[in-house]
């Protein structure tokens, strides 16, 4: 029998588990703060545990761990990109920032991603893998040891599409908040979707108080549909029919993100487009720079962008430029992640 996943377990799950082998329940709550709070790699760490429970808990549980394959740091913002090695042997990528008000980790939720959005490079290589809740969990508390900083916010802006992983994506979150571990608000927790519509409603039905951050990058339906094709699936007015039905049932302010891309999205008449279809809608827009992704000649100027941002405040529509991070370390996810499944990681 296949050891349980410990990390990727909640307290009461733990608790079931042990009261089955006869342990007292509460010996689940030591275990899982031993996990969550004082962050234990092994059961032998557990000094307040007795040797034979110790050695019980080691035939049914394993701790998951990840393994730092390359680190990257920017010489210009002190942005680090981490590469993770998972237990299978796959990678993940994992992006620390430095920001006035603390730490903000950005972690993957997928080895690869399904949803093939052009300018991205998570999509190229194709889809692998869901990550389990251990392995998301896992890239906070590694990066928190590597780097000897305390994250203080999580984006879930990595490789993959967290509402494709929706159930993992879930238990991560209620692992992440839980007041006999890490208690993090999730108010401190963006969620960023390419637009998987039933997924929005489903999340928007549990009011967790995270920050909905979708990825429109057109007003255009035909246009969106090149370069997103979720879009074909839910596309433009389905999509802004489901944020409205999550800010009204939720209270919480939308983030649209959109990557402005010369010749594609960032024109006058874009912008008008922008502007009729967010109208009315309590949301910010975070414009960005698209990254250079070698195998697509997707471009934009930063002058263009601030640009296109003028353009939208002159129509009544809060948008600001996103702050690039870690620029010369590629800190983009998905291309690091490549050459090391190609074997060109050094």
């Amino acid at each position: 029998m296949s050891k349980l996943d410990i990390l990727s377990m909640d307290l009461s799950e733990i608790e079931k588990v042990l009261t089955e082998i006869g342990e007292k329940k509460f010996r689940a709550k030591q275990i899982y703060q031993w996990l969550h709070v004082k962050r234990a790699t092994d059961f032998d760490q557990m000094t307040d545990i007795s040797v034979q429970l110790r050695t019980r808990l080691k035939e049914i549980f394993c701790i998951n761990g990840l393994f730092v394959r390359k680190r990257l740091e920017s010489s210009i913002d002190n942005t680090v990109k981490y590469l993770y090695r998972l237990s299978d042997g796959n990678f993940v990528e994992t992006v620390l920032m430095e920001y006035n008000y603390g730490y903000s980790v950005c972690v993957s939720t997928q080895v690869g991603c399904k949803m093939g959005c052009r300018f991205c490079a998570s999509a190229i290589a194709g889809f692998v893998r869901h990550l389990d809740p251990s392995e998301i969990l896992l890239q906070i508390y590694e990066t928190e040891r590597q780097s000897g900083v305390k994250i203080s916010s999580i984006v879930l802006m990595g490789i993959g599409e967290p509402l494709d992983n929706y159930d993992n994506v879930l238990k991560f979150l209620s692992i992440l908040s839980d007041k006999n571990g890490n208690d993090m608000s999730l108010r401190h927790v963006s969620l960023s979707t390419c637009g998987i519509v039933p997924k929005i409603y489903e999340l928007a039905q549990l009011q967790l108080g995270l920050t909905l951050c979708i990825s429109l990058h057109s007003p255009d339906n035909e246009r969106r549909s090149e370069i997103m094709p979720v879009n074909r699936a839910y596309n433009i007015p389905e999509l802004i029919k489901a944020c409205r039905y999550y800010i009204d049932k939720t209270g919480r302010r939308i983030t649209f993100e959109y990557a402005v891309i010369d010749g594609v999205n960032s024109s006058p008449a874009d912008a008008d487009k922008l502007a009729s279809l967010l109208r009315g809608i309590n949301c910010h827009v975070n414009l960005i720079p698209v990254n250079k992704v070698r195998e697509r000649n997707y471009h934009s100027a930063r002058s263009g962008v601030a640009n296109f941002a003028g353009l939208l405040q002159k129509r009544g529509i809060n948008a600001t430029v996103r702050r690039t991070l870690g620029s010369d370390i590629e800190a983009a996810c998905g291309q690091l992640r490549r050459d090391a499944a190609a074997g060109n990681i050094d």
